[in-house]
């Protein structure tokens, strides 16, 4: 394969943003497929709180990675990497140019740059924070990450008890902080990634959240949720659009109440989206409004540039 005639274009962006469509118009336009870089659309049991591509959309081009995992596996970023190398692979060997698309910052990253390199932890050291999160809640492994690596408890969503509990096990058993096993020098890719990065004022990202929530009501979420609630602790199930309506159904909230914290943490979400993808200096940013054609033609220029 040489490297200079293979090209990975990433789509980027807060969720809302228009990112699947641009992707499968890019993907007709190269005659090209798509992998999908969004860690929650890949279980087949959670559709509509995903927001996963419709019938129709996926009928449009053909997409990779979608709704190809159960809730039930045990699967992670690290899995993720390897299954989408082997698909870009085999990719390559019949288009020059793949369309990959998600809002997953650190699976993204895990494809373009590779992953970081840590060690072996015993299982018992997460079991052990597992419990200390079920016992004494979520402030006190927070506590916790802070005195054992504050660089990591100012820079991971310390909101997300599976990062914290990751980033902790780390450091108790390798009796270093998690943040020093960070960016490393990474594997170097036989593609060339291009990403473009859709975006819209904040004002305008809320909105398109709060009426993609109100959508994905409308369309029937709430019965998915309630066929998944004996399932509720598994892992893939405690995000954005689910624990909230599992509140709901175990009669600690309103439904008006769970709808608007889906909303305020969707938009949290896209908050802290927005910022991992800006720290990638070499995105090519869009207007969520920019007309294909333009894209196309960044795109084409800056193959002429990178080679």
């Amino acid at each position: 394969m040489e490297t200079t005639s293979k090209y990975l274009i990433s789509i980027v962006g807060p969720t809302a943003i228009g990112k699947t469509s641009l992707s499968i118009t890019l993907a007709q336009h190269y005659n090209t497929e798509i992998l999908s870089a969004d860690s929650r659309q890949f279980f087949k049991e959670m559709q509509i709180g995903t927001a996963a591509p419709t019938k129709e959309e996926l009928a449009a081009a053909k997409h990779h990675c979608i709704h190809h995992k159960s809730i039930h596996d045990d699967y992670n970023v690290g899995a993720f990497e390897l299954d989408a190398l082997k698909c870009l692979d085999t990719l390559f060997k019949t288009h020059n140019t793949v369309i990959m698309v998600g809002g997953s910052g650190l699976y993204v990253d895990a494809v373009t740059k590779g992953l970081d390199n840590f060690p072996k932890i015993d299982p018992q050291v997460r079991a052990t924070l597992n419990k200390t999160l079920e016992t004494e809640g979520l402030l006190q492994l927070q506590e916790q990450l802070k005195q054992l690596d504050p660089v990591s408890y100012n820079t991971i969503a310390v909101d997300n008890p599976h990062r914290v509990i990751r980033a902790l096990e780390v450091c108790i058993g390798s009796g270093q902080p998690y943040s020093s096993f960070l960016n490393k020098d990474k594997t170097t890719r036989n593609f060339k990634t291009i990403t473009i990065g859709l975006t819209a004022d904040r004002a305008i990202i809320y909105e398109r959240i709060n009426q993609r929530v109100d959508m994905m009501v409308q369309q029937g979420q709430l019965d998915e949720v309630k066929g998944l609630m004996h399932y509720q602790n598994l892992n893939a199930l405690n995000t954005v659009g689910y624990k909230e309506l599992f509140n709901y159904l175990n009669g600690a909230w309103s439904l008006e109440f769970a709808i608007s914290e889906m909303k305020k943490n969707t938009r949290r979400f896209a908050k802290r989206q927005l910022t991992w993808f800006k720290k990638n200096e070499d995105t090519i940013w869009f207007d969520y409004l920019s007309d294909p054609k333009i894209i196309i033609e960044s795109i084409e220029k800056y193959k002429a540039s990178i080679g």
